[in-house]
Parts: structure tokens; C-alpha cells; sequence
């Protein structure tokens, strides 16, 4: 009896083919499965957000109030802004005032706070929960109410300053301290840029300090030589989301004046005279210009802020 080796066919050149062909049209078809995917956004960001802002560049040329149809005016509703309209200066002022002190403010005090948490100490959970807590609550209507009656005639606030001597017959009735109601509120709501802060101390190494600490370097020198520039990023980071969320702050402004921005225009934020000429005026060109100008304003800041960031930002492994 001949035994013989048994040998297992080759694949068949077509089924091989075959194979070889779905693997290629799968390669193929997969960028039309990303897409598939991506159209719920590409649609919403369409539907909701450029076509808008396309709508509203045409209108910013028009004369619109919703009920008649659009009249081209050209520049006009920019150079009125500009000569013709006291109450849209006073709101460039006071909005420009409120970024200048409010944002400066809650970054420090969102860096202080960072600073004490990042060391290890019993119950550390709890006060990071505290100090965040207020920014929980937003920005919303309910909390604007509350801070409205603590800083009333007869509010709280206006109580305790009384018994010290300080009689201001309520912060939010008088055009030199109703602004700083408002200061208070964005500064007390800290949590978010402190988290941020918090996150970014963790991420600075330990030898650093340690270094530091041989060569003699004192807290504040080890604070501005190793914790600052190591935390630019973060710094640079906070700095822009918290001027871009002061430039669009309404409803603290809108309660708290009762929707009017006084008194005197002292919280005639650009965002609440917006929605009066808009919504309340049905002046929809004009609105939409002044929406607009704020969109390049904020705009240009925040470009200014990358484009001088190599200046004070340092990333670590770059080459200075």
C-alpha cells in the first residue's frame, strides 16, 4: 500500500479576488459612513447657526422690524451706531468696564482658591464642592432675583453696611455702585475657571519646586518663577472664555435693572440694549448690526490674546 502526501488545494484566484475587492470597496465606502454620521451636526450647524448669521449680515444693512419687508439702507444703521446713538455708547462704556474689572477679578480669585485646594488637607472634596457650588446655580433668573433683593433698599446688604455707617439706600438704586452688583455676582460665580486652574496645578511637576526649594527660592518667588509660567496655558485659556462670557452677559443685567439698565444706564449692558432695540423695538437691522459689531469685537480680542501669547505663554519643551 503507497501512501501519498496530502496536499490542500490553493484558494480559488476569484475567491481571492473576490476577498480582495470587498476589502477595497469597504476602504472606499468608509469615508461615506463618517459622513453619514457627521450630517446630523453639518445639518444642525447649517440649519442653526450659519444660515443665521447669514441672515442676519444681510438684515444688518436693512431697515426690518419682522412685520414689513426688509429696506436696504446700506451703512446707515453702522453710522448711526456710531453719531447718532447715545444710548448704544453707554452701553459700549459700561460693557467694556464690566470685562476690564470683572474678568481680572474672578481669574484671581479662581487662581487663589486653586492655590489653597491643590493641598492635600481633610475633607478636600467638601470645599472643592463649596467653592464650586456657586457656579452650579449659573446665571439664571432665580439667582439674579436673590442677588436683586440682597442688594435692594432693604436688602441684606444695605442693612449690614447701614449698621456700619455706610448708608447707600440700596446698591442697585445708585449709578455709582450698581455696576459693582454685578462685578460681585460674576466674581462670586468663580468655579469654573478654578477647576480649570486646579486641574492645570496638578499637571506641574513636583521637581520643579523641589528645585526651588534647594536653590532658596522664597513662595513668591517659586509662585511667579515656576507656578505662573507653567500654568500660562491655563491662564491663557481662562482669560479668553471668561472675556468672551463677559461680553455676552445679559441676565444678571436684565433682572437686576428690571430690563431697563439703570440707573443712569450704570448696567446698560451692550447685550441688554441689543434685545431692547431688537425685541422690544422691533428695530431687527438695527439689532442685527449691533450683533454684528460685537461678533468682530470679540473677535479681534481674542486674536489679540493668541497673537501676543508667545510673549508670556510658555509651553513645556519649546525653546525660548
Amino acid at each position: 500500500m503507497t501512501t501519498g502526501t496530502l496536499h490542500r488545494p490553493p484558494p480559488s484566484t476569484a475567491a481571492a479576488g473576490g476577498t480582495g475587492s470587498r476589502r477595497a470597496r469597504y476602504r472606499r465606502d468608509r469615508p461615506g459612513i463618517a459622513y453619514l454620521f457627521l450630517s446630523p451636526w453639518v445639518i444642525g450647524a447649517l440649519l442653526l447657526t450659519v444660515g443665521p448669521m447669514i441672515a442676519s449680515l444681510y438684515l444688518s444693512f436693512t431697515d426690518y422690524d419682522l412685520f414689513s419687508t426688509p429696506e436696504w439702507v446700506g451703512l446707515e444703521n453702522y453710522r448711526r451706531l456710531f453719531t447718532d446713538d447715545a444710548r448704544f455708547l453707554a452701553s459700549v462704556r459700561v460693557t467694556v468696564l464690566y470685562v476690564l474689572v470683572s474678568v481680572p477679578l474672578k481669574l484671581a480669585a479662581a487662581l487663589a482658591v486653586a492655590l489653597l485646594l491643590n493641598r492635600n488637607r481633610r475633607g478636600q472634596g467638601f470645599y472643592r464642592s463649596a467653592f464650586y457650588a456657586p457656579s452650579l446655580l449659573g446665571t439664571g433668573v432665580a439667582i439674579a432675583l436673590v442677588w436683586r433683593a440682597m442688594f435692594t433698599d432693604s436688602g441684606v446688604v444695605d442693612q449690614i453696611t447701614g449698621w456700619a455707617g455706610w448708608d447707600t439706600g440700596g446698591w442697585i438704586n445708585e449709578p455709582d455702585y450698581a455696576l459693582w452688583v454685578l462685578v460681585i455676582l460674576a466674581v462670586w460665580q468663580f468655579g469654573a475657571p478654578m477647576v480649570i486652574f486646579l486641574a492645570g496645578l496638578k499637571q506641574i511637576p513636583t521637581e520643579l519646586y523641589d528645585a526651588a526649594a534647594v536653590d532658596g527660592a522664597s513662595r513668591w518667588r517659586t509662585f511667579r518663577s515656576v507656578t505662573l509660567p507653567m500654568l500660562s496655558p491655563i491662564i491663557l485659556f481662562n482669560l479668553v472664555l471668561e472675556t468672551i462670557h463677559a461680553f455676552q452677559a445679559f441676565t444678571p443685567a436684565f433682572i437686576v435693572s428690571g430690563g431697563r439698565g439703570g440707573p443712569s444706564n450704570a448696567t446698560l449692558f451692550y447685550t441688554l440694549y441689543l434685545y431692547e432695540r431688537g425685541f422690544a423695538q422691533f428695530r431687527m437691522g438695527y439689532a442685527s448690526a449691533m450683533a454684528w459689531l460685537l461678533l468682530l469685537v470679540v473677535a479681534l480680542i481674542t486674536a489679540l490674546f493668541f497673537g501676543t501669547s508667545r510673549r508670556w505663554v510658555f509651553y513645556s519643551g519649546e525653546d525660548r
